[in-house]
C-alpha cells in the first residue's frame, strides 16, 4: 500500500472523529462492545472500496495485510457486514461533510443526473429479493433496455463531488419527481444556483417548481421545442456528471454491490459516496491537479 492512502485514511479519521462524529453516541445494546468506533469503521469501509474489493468477506481476509497497520483491531466478516448495514446514517452524514469542506461547494453550480441502479437480473430474484420496497421495474432510456431495481439521483459539484443523492422506486417517482424531492429534502448548494441537467428533466411544472426553490434548469432542447438563436447549453458540462457516474459505478464497484435488502443497498450507496467525496476533498487538501483522481488510493 502507498503512503497516499495512508494519508488519506489519517487525516479522514482525524477529521471525522474531531469535528464530525465526536458527540454522536452508540445506542445502548446487549452482547460485548464493537472493535471499531464509527469514525474508524467509515475509514474502513472507505478503504474497501478505494482498494476495489467489492466483497465484504473477500476485503476483510484482506484488511490485515492492507491496512493492519493503521487499524490493528478488525472485526470479523458477519460483524462487519452487521455495522456497515447500520453505518448508513454516518456514512451520509460523512459524506456531506466531505463535500461541504471543499471548495467548489461555494460555487454557484451544479449538475445533476439520474442513473439506473440494478439489482437482479432474473424472476426469481425478483419474487425472493429483500429489495422490493425501493426496487422495481423501469426503463434505461441511455441503452434502451429494461432493468429491476432503483434509481439513483445525483446533484455534484463542478469537480464531481456529490452535494446530494437519493435512492427512488423507478415505477413511483420519475426523473422529475426524484429531482424535486431531492431538493426540498435536501442542501443541493448554499444558495440558489443554475443546476445543468439533461432533456429528461423538461417540463413547465418541475421548472416553475425548481425556480421556486431559487434553482434553474440548464437543459438542452427537445425535438418539439424551437431552436434557440443562440446555442449556449455546455454539453462538456453534462459529460462531466456522466464521468462521475462511470467513476461510481466501475472504479468504486457500485454496478456490483451485490445487496439482498433495502438497508444494504443503501448502506453500499452511501459507501461508495462516501469514498468519492473523500477522495476529492483530500486531493484538495494535497493540492493534486486532478480532483477526481482515485489512482494513487486504488492500490
Amino acid at each position: 500500500m502507498t503512503t497516499d492512502l495512508d494519508a488519506l485514511l489519517t487525516a479522514l479519521y482525524v477529521h471525522l472523529d474531531d469535528h464530525v462524529l465526536p458527540s454522536r453516541e452508540r445506542p445502548p445494546r446487549r452482547g460485548p462492545a464493537p472493535l471499531l468506533t464509527d469514525a474508524e469503521l467509515v475509514c474502513v469501509a472507505i478503504a474497501q472500496v478505494l482498494l476495489r474489493y467489492d466483497s465484504e468477506r473477500h476485503w476483510i481476509r484482506a484488511a490485515h495485510s492492507r491496512i493492519g497497520h493503521l487499524f490493528p483491531r478488525l472485526p470479523g466478516q458477519s460483524e462487519y457486514n452487521r455495522h456497515l448495514r447500520a453505518l448508513a446514517p454516518v456514512l451520509f452524514e460523512a459524506a456531506l461533510w466531505l463535500v461541504r469542506a471543499t471548495p467548489t461547494w461555494w460555487e454557484r453550480l451544479r449538475l445533476m443526473d439520474g442513473t439506473p441502479l440494478r439489482c437482479g437480473a432474473s424472476r426469481v430474484t425478483v419474487n425472493r429479493s429483500g429489495l422490493g420496497e425501493i426496487a422495481g421495474y423501469g426503463r434505461d432510456a441511455s441503452h434502451h433496455a429494461f432493468y429491476w431495481g432503483a434509481k439513483l439521483m445525483l446533484v455534484t459539484t463542478a469537480d464531481g463531488a456529490v452535494a446530494a443523492f437519493s435512492l427512488a422506486h423507478p415505477k413511483e417517482l420519475d426523473e422529475r419527481k426524484q429531482a424535486l424531492h431531492l431538493a426540498h429534502v435536501q442542501t443541493l448548494a448554499p444558495g440558489p444556483c443554475p443546476i445543468v441537467c439533461d432533456k429528461g428533466f423538461a417540463g413547465a411544472g418541475v421548472e416553475t417548481a425548481m425556480a421556486a426553490l431559487g434553482h434553474v434548469l440548464i437543459r438542452p432542447r427537445r425535438d418539439d421545442e424551437p431552436k434557440p438563436a443562440v446555442k449556449v447549453f455546455p454539453g462538456w458540462l453534462r459529460q462531466r456528471i456522466e464521468a462521475v457516474i462511470w467513476t461510481l459505478k466501475n472504479q468504486l464497484g457500485l454496478e456490483r454491490h451485490s445487496a439482498r435488502s433495502t438497508e444494504g443497498l443503501w448502506a453500499r450507496v452511501c459507501q461508495r459516496i462516501c469514498a468519492l467525496n473523500a477522495a476529492i476533498w483530500h486531493n484538495w487538501l494535497i493540492g493534486a491537479p486532478v480532483k477526481r483522481s482515485l489512482i494513487a488510493y486504488d492500490h
